[in-house]
């Protein structure tokens, strides 16, 4: 009995050291000692533990924060992330309750007829039809033991996925806000532009009155009447392309929102805002702060728990199953001594050919292992991406805007002296044309690279996780 039970211990322990798997190494990234910084930029440490945050507010629009608000309170998309987590973290509360017994109450009462035609059990005694009562009632308990450790393989899997979820959640509330603030200012920039083209519609109408007035005198033609008339037509129909471009950002607007799009109206409004400072910290900041990166680890954490899940198969498996309970013909008996029943027992039950299915179930957990890691190499390597094409971003339209505003103020000078000359007889009318025509553009183009600036400024919070 002594080697028995020395040799049962040893095996149990052979069997969880074999199943046992060690946790699977992190892909190596090949990383970079710093960013590629560009004036006025410089580098920080931002603090990877803080909150995220409203990093919106640091634009400092009343408007769009109250959008924000509304769209973290509304959207449907967060609130079906938000059940995916919960989801998730009721699977973790089930997967660990295998690890403990369960135990159970049973009761049962019947009255039945047992045939007198049954099988015989002994051919020396005949049967009888009988008609009885039995009352059962009875504790039960089942347990497995989990000498392969399959149990606590997929407890740490579902752990690792209500981690992935958490995550998840982090990056739908993350996109959700920038998404909407790109809508945002794309709405205002568009705002901002029509702006422009209202202003440049006043001055070429003011420029038809000015021609249509010396034309009466003799001194204009009707060719420069109808070449002013021609501009001012251009820039009314750009007008018009311009308000179903603001339509599409404002009903984009609506849906982040969690509001029906005729329901919902944004008034326009021309401003401009000064971009926030980005502070940037070494590539191994952005990795502990966006929520993509990981979620995509805790996905490797995933498929490593279902290779040993898939592993343990190829080992037995043991289930205890005691059981205590009382049985009775008659109620007045039933907790009576010598109704008492019972039993102790333990089941193993161990595969010995399958055909090579948990073999090709355990190759199929460590491919999907592979993607794992294949999808968080890729992850890693679209953030670095995505930090560099937001640095590199911004100090271009930054050195872009600057030249922007200085030809605006060039136009301006320009369109003043070609006025100046048609009106004192030194030049012809299609200068002053051609001068009204590159301030528009000129205006048009400053307006748009602010509007560019303030997209590739919140495309570069995102790509930094977030607040600091």
């Amino acid at each position: 009995m002594s080697a028995g039970r020395a040799l049962l211990a040893a095996a149990a322990a052979l069997l969880a050291s074999c199943a046992a798997l060690p946790p699977a190494p992190r892909p190596v990234v090949e990383m970079p000692a710093a960013w590629k910084i560009e004036p006025p930029w410089r580098e920080s440490q931002p603090r990877d533990g803080a909150a995220k945050g409203p990093w919106w507010q640091r634009f400092g629009d009343p408007q769009l924060d109250a959008l924000q608000r509304q769209a973290l309170a509304n959207s449907p998309t967060l609130a079906a992330a938000g059940a995916r987590l919960a989801q998730a973290r009721a699977a973790v509360a089930a997967s660990s309750a295998s690890l403990f017994p369960q135990l159970g109450l049973g009761a049962r009462a019947v009255r039945q007829r047992i045939s007198a035609n049954r099988p015989l059990s002994n051919y020396a005694t005949s049967n009888v039809s009988t008609v009885q009562n039995d009352f059962t009632t009875g504790l039960s308990v089942n347990y497995e033991v989990d000498l392969s450790g399959r149990l606590q393989r997929a407890v740490e899997g579902a752990g690792a996925a209500a981690e992935q979820s958490a995550a998840d959640l982090e990056n739908t509330r993350l996109l959700l806000a920038a998404d909407l603030a790109s809508n945002y200012f794309n709405l205002r920039a568009t705002d901002t532009e029509l702006d422009v083209l209202s202003r440049s519609i006043a001055l070429q109408r003011r420029a038809l009155s000015f021609v249509g007035a010396r034309r009466e005198l003799g001194a204009a033609s009707g060719l420069e009447v109808a070449q002013q008339q021609a501009l001012l037509d251009n820039t009314l129909t750009q007008v018009d392309v311009l308000r179903r471009q603001r339509a599409v950002f404002e009903h984009a607007l609506a849906t982040l929102v969690g509001t029906p799009a005729p329901l919902f109206a944004v008034e326009p409004a021309a401003q401009r805002w000064a971009l926030p400072e980005v502070p940037l910290g070494v590539p191994s900041d952005v990795l502990e702060r966006r929520p993509d990166v990981a979620s995509a680890e805790r996905a490797m954490a995933v498929a490593n728990a279902q290779i040993g899940v898939a592993n343990a198969a190829f080992y037995p498996s043991i289930t205890i199953g005691p059981s205590l309970g009382v049985e009775s013909r008659s109620l007045a008996s039933l907790f009576d001594a010598p109704s008492l029943v019972w039993s102790l027992g333990v089941s193993a039950a161990q595969v010995l050919f399958d055909g090579g299915r948990i073999k090709a179930n355990v190759e199929g957990a460590r491919a999907g292992h592979d993607l794992a890691a294949a999808n968080y190499r890729r992850v890693v390597l679209t953030a670095m991406q995505e930090v560099e094409d937001g640095i590199t971003g911004l100090a271009a339209l930054s050195r872009a805007s600057a030249q922007a505003g200085t030809a605006v103020d060039s136009a301006r000078r320009v369109l003043e002296l070609a006025t100046g000359r048609y009106e004192g007889g030194a030049s012809t009318y299609l200068d002053v044309i051609t001068a009204q025509q590159a301030l528009l553009a000129s205006e048009r183009q400053a307006t748009q690279l602010q509007g560019q600036s303030l997209l590739v400024s919140v495309f570069l919070i995102k790509a930094l996780g977030g607040d600091w």
